[in-house]
């Protein structure tokens, strides 16, 4: 009786929410290959030890695997540290639960995280750049989950936090692609938050109490996150408090707390919200921070509340939407830069469809439909399927298909020469995609040549299908294959399905992906890539929901390919990277919504490729969608989207970028840091049919009607002259006192001049990796060059010998008045992916708060002129990669399109890319930046300053400002403008530097 009285006063110290939750593994699937959990699991007893020990042990040579956590009440005394691609599923007739009992030490101050996912060495630097912050008791540093995370996941248990525990948070799951949290309960009681730090896609969650349910910055990869069919309530402060996590919600409720969801001070977020409910929410659903920024996009569709006074309150100006009346349905409402048409520059607008309701209506199904129990799965394996890598299985697992309606494939390679063809009802299931996968081998003779499309797996038109948690490879040589021919119907459902031949790929044949490559020299065939059909094509009628699904299959044309149907399709969080053309394909489509799409270019496969195509398409939604190339890209690309003949297409919360995080090490210690490229898209679409492109890359609405709206015309009218063109992309350029222009071809190491008398001229084309170029007062060039761990700087005199040149080393900085200072023209600054929250203060580091610190820091050395009239000081370089020449370098200083120069104590403007502003601020000691203020809502590539004070901003077209902020118009060209420098006798010519050619405006 005793015990049983404890145990009750525990209980009812972890939390006021004690439900029993409904365990959706109600026994554990067969597979031999899964570790379960040998602890006490009674509550009392602490099994930190035997559940850590379970998890360690799952890993096979892959560095995958499967652990299974029987019912049971875990107590747990520190925090538990999930591998990368280990997944931890609860089994049993009652879904287990992770216990923290009241006051364990370690979770009072800070943040102490329970479940702790990691990562690995994803640039293999060794050490640790930044140790998670939030683990209890662990004995070394903890290397945090990376964009190079895959697998991961925790489903069917529950988390529990004891009282005395205000600074517990239940788990920390900074993911990329295929993790996931499902089917959990997160009894929280007072503790700080049930989730900190999201990532990918969390479905069926559900927070009770504590300060928040979820608390998160950004994602490692910084793509999206998306939380699918989940609940908050009863949450002190807010149920998500975040940024920067472009945040999409379906089907999610809030009740009883004050705010809904709350974007931090400071803080920009991309959000959407389909099918949201509101229940008392005292303050607010949704507050809105950093309004007038084109990083701020928030959009909602379908949202109702009950007893929510204001739907939407804007942080910074006070403003509110209010609801109307007791229980209210929001139709739409978007927030951010609203472009009025294609080809025209967006302004800030709020627009709210709001209408009153008698009553709050019926909660919406799920999105994600159920999986059937385990208890109706037929292990193939008990039908002859041998899934050892080596028998072809077609067969039998045909047969299975055609007797067996559920069908669970236990972990292992299954060998196929043909394609599947499932049933109308037929459900096809698996644990890990990563090891469970079904395999082409190379050079099948069924997909050999030129033919029809040989697909894996097909689905009967209109079928009810259900694919999860596999993975499906066509192999590095089969011209007619493809992954996965889908016809089902509108209520079919694939997730957690993984196209093998990407990143995160075990090979049934133990050889890497590039094992069957020739070496012709021409990429392209030498890897076979973009040699096979779309991995994923869903034609004929098909539909249905894909979520949580991966397609990063280089040898395939297309990642997702979608044709010829009307029927309703639903992309929940689904990343399609690394084809050579095109990662999405919509032709003769109608009926479908992307929401969380994302798309990546690599260095290699991508420079050429368009991250969505759409043809004779209608009545198509895309929300969150991210067309992303890595930092690492040196190829210019024209678009992300292309439009051939379509329209009603409506985009929301459009993000086209090309930054990445980066984890290094270097003298200066380790760290890791987001850097942005040169070379992200040009523009966000063009619409091949109308000829026109749209130049801004980062904004909330933007409609394609039928009829394009008409384009406004800059203002005032300018001469606009084309200098010279053909380059593959030119900046970093420099004026000299008599106006002659210098600039740097850097992919082809070229350092140009142009001057009226003699137009264009090579200065200089040596192997010396130029990037930036200034002049000083002998006329001489200082380069700044890429080669080299640190860089390199030079002089050279651009009309002197070929074969001169001196090289300049860096020395201690030092007080030089009159000398000029150069600094970069642009910057990036934006999340160190180490956590900026300030349990003191409640607070998280802002954007502008790092521009300041970082941009503001002395640097203890600089470079010097010869003839001692410039300084350039120098900044911290960090390279990814090997420690040679083939190591990609970054730094504020080698990734600006351009340098600017002054005085100290003068005043100069510069561009945060990371923030979208213009900032002006004073030159300091050791190249300091002092005294920022934001000068204009508006910043890209480059800012420049004429002489009578008026400031340009090259942010895809060219936006004018008076010297006190006012916009006094705008200056079209041809193409996205890069970089602006005033030159010429005069100083009046404005020369703009882009991709392909050199212009000058001229009043």
């Amino acid at each position: 009786m005793r015990v049983i009285i404890l145990a009750a006063v525990f209980l009812a110290s972890a939390s006021p929410a004690l439900a029993a939750s409904q365990s959706v593994f109600l026994t554990a699937p067969d597979d031999p290959r899964a570790i379960s959990v040998k602890g006490v699991g009674d509550g009392r007893a602490d099994d930190t030890d035997a559940v850590q020990h379970a998890i360690d042990a799952a890993r096979d040579k892959t560095g995958h695997g499967v652990v299974f956590l029987p019912s049971g009440r875990y107590r747990l005394s520190r925090s538990i540290l999930v591998p990368p691609g280990v997944r931890v599923f609860g089994v049993g007739a009652t879904r287990p639960v992770f216990v923290l009992g009241p006051s364990t030490p370690g979770f009072q101050k800070g943040v102490g995280t329970m479940i702790v996912f990691t990562g690995g060495d994803q640039y293999s630097v060794g050490e640790v750049p930044v140790p998670v912050p939030t683990v209890v008791g662990a004995k070394e540093a903890v290397r945090d989950a990376n964009s190079g995370t895959f697998y991961s996941a925790l489903s069917n248990v529950d988390i529990e936090i004891g009282a005395g525990n205000p600074a517990a948070a239940g788990v920390r799951f900074r993911m990329a692609q295929h993790a996931f949290l499902s089917h959990m309960d997160f009894r929280l009681g007072a503790g700080f938050a049930g989730v900190y730090q999201a990532g990918n896609i969390m479905e069926d969650v559900h927070f009770h109490g504590g300060r928040y349910g979820i608390v998160t910055e950004k994602t490692s990869p910084a793509w999206q996150f998306t939380l699918l069919d989940s609940t908050f309530d009863g949450q002190s402060d807010a149920a998500i408090r975040e940024h920067e996590v472009d945040l999409t919600l379906v089907n999610v409720t809030i009740s009883d707390t004050p705010v809904g969801i709350e974007v931090d001070r400071g803080y920009s977020d991309s959000l959407w919200g389909k099918n949201v409910r509101f229940e008392n929410v005292s303050k607010a659903a949704v507050v809105i921070s950093n309004e007038d920024t084109v990083f701020t996009q928030v959009g909602f569709e379908n949202a109702v509340a009950s007893n929510t006074p204001v739907f939407a309150r804007f942080r910074d100006s006070g403003k509110t939407v209010v609801g109307k009346g007791r229980h209210y349905r929001v139709a739409s409402f978007t927030y951010g830069l609203t472009l009025p048409g294609q080809g025209q520059m967006g302004e800030y607008k709020t627009q709210a469809e709001i209408n009153a309701l008698p009553a709050s209506p019926a909660v919406m199904a799920p999105a994600i439909r159920p999986l059937p129990p385990v208890s109706a799965w037929t292990n193939v394996k008990t039908l002859g399927v041998k899934g050892d890598g080596e028998t072809d299985d077609t067969a039998a697992l045909q047969a299975a298909i055609d007797s067996h309606r559920v069908l669970y494939l236990p972990i292992g390679f299954y060998k196929i020469t043909d394609t599947l063809r499932l049933r109308p009802d037929t459900v096809m299931l698996g644990l890990h995609p990563a090891v469970t996968q079904l395999v082409l081998p190379d050079n099948n003779p069924r997909h050999a040549g030129v033919g029809a499309v040989g697909p894996m797996i097909a689905t009967p038109r209109s079928g009810d299908n259900i694919l999860a948690g596999i993975g499906l490879f066509t192999g590095r040589i089969n011209p007619r294959a493809s992954a996965l021919l889908w016809r089902s119907g509108a209520t079919s459902q694939v997730t957690d399905v993984k196209i093998m031949g990407g990143g995160g790929t075990p090979t049934m044949d133990g050889k890497p992906l590039g094992a069957a490559q020739a070496r012709s020299g021409d990429p392209v065939a030498d890897g076979r890539w973009d040699a096979q059909y779309p991995s994923i094509w869903v034609t004929d009628g098909g539909g249905g929901t894909f979520a949580n699904v991966w397609s990063p299959n280089t040898f395939a044309s297309a990642g997702f390919y979608i044709s010829d149907t009307d029927t309703p399709g639903h992309i929940y969080e689904v990343s399609v990277e690394h084809h050579v053309r095109n990662e999405f394909v919509l032709d003769n489509v109608q009926n479908w919504e992307f929401l969380a799409p994302q798309t990546e270019q690599e260095v290699g496969d991508g420079p050429d490729t368009v991250s969505l195509e759409i043809r004779n398409s209608r009545n198509i939604l895309f929300a969150n969608y991210h067309g992303y190339r890595v930092t690492r890209s040196y190829h210019p690309a024209k678009t992300a989207v292309k439009l051939f003949n379509s329209s009603d297409i409506r985009f929301r919360n459009v993000h086209i970028n090309a930054e990445s995080g980066i984890a290094l090490c270097g003298a200066s210690g380790c760290g890791t840091y987001l850097r942005a490229s040169k070379y992200p898209f040009e523009n966000a679409l063009i619409d091949e049919t109308q000829q026109v492109e749209t130049r801004e890359r980062e904004f909330a609405v933007l409609n394609i009607p039928a009829k394009p709206q008409p384009t406004a015309a800059a203002s005032p009218p300018m001469k606009i002259k084309t200098l010279a063109s053909g380059f593959w992309s030119i900046s970093g350029a420099t004026v000299g006192a008599d106006g002659t222009l210098y600039f740097v071809e850097k992919r082809f190491q070229r350092i140009y001049r142009w001057t009226t008398a003699r137009g264009l001229e090579v200065v200089r084309d040596h192997s010396l990796d130029p990037v930036n170029l200034a002049i000083d007062r002998s006329g001489k060039l200082l380069v700044l060059s890429s080669f080299g761990p640190e860089g390199t700087v030079y002089s050279i005199d651009p009309d002197g010998p070929k074969d001169a040149l001196t090289t300049i080393a860096a020395t201690p900085a030092a007080a030089r008045p009159t000398a000029t200072t150069l600094l970069p023209v642009s910057w990036w600054n934006n999340g160190e992916f180490k956590d900026q929250y300030d349990s003191s203060t409640d607070k998280f580091t802002t954007l502008a708060e790092m521009f300041a610190r970082d941009a503001g820091a002395p640097k203890p050395k600089e470079y010097v002129s010869p003839d001692g009239s410039l300084v350039l000081p120098a900044f911290r370089v960090w390279e990814q990669g090997p420690s040679d020449h083939v190591g990609w370098r970054w730094s504020d200083i080698l990734q600006t399109h351009g340098l600017i120069g002054a005085a100290p104590g003068e005043r100069v403007f510069v561009t945060n890319e990371s923030e979208g502003k213009t900032y002006s601020g004073k030159i300091g000691p050791g190249g300091a930046l002092t005294e920022l203020k934001v000068f204009a809502n508006r910043g890209g590539e480059s800012v420049a300053v004429d002489g009578q004070g008026q400031v340009f901003v090259a942010n895809g077209q060219i936006f004018k400002y008076a010297a006190d902020g006012q916009s006094t118009g705008r200056i079209d060209l041809p193409e996205r403008p890069l970089q602006l420098i005033f030159g010429g006798p005069d100083r009046r010519t404005l020369f703009v530097l882009t991709h392909n050619a050199l212009y000058a405006v001229t009043p």
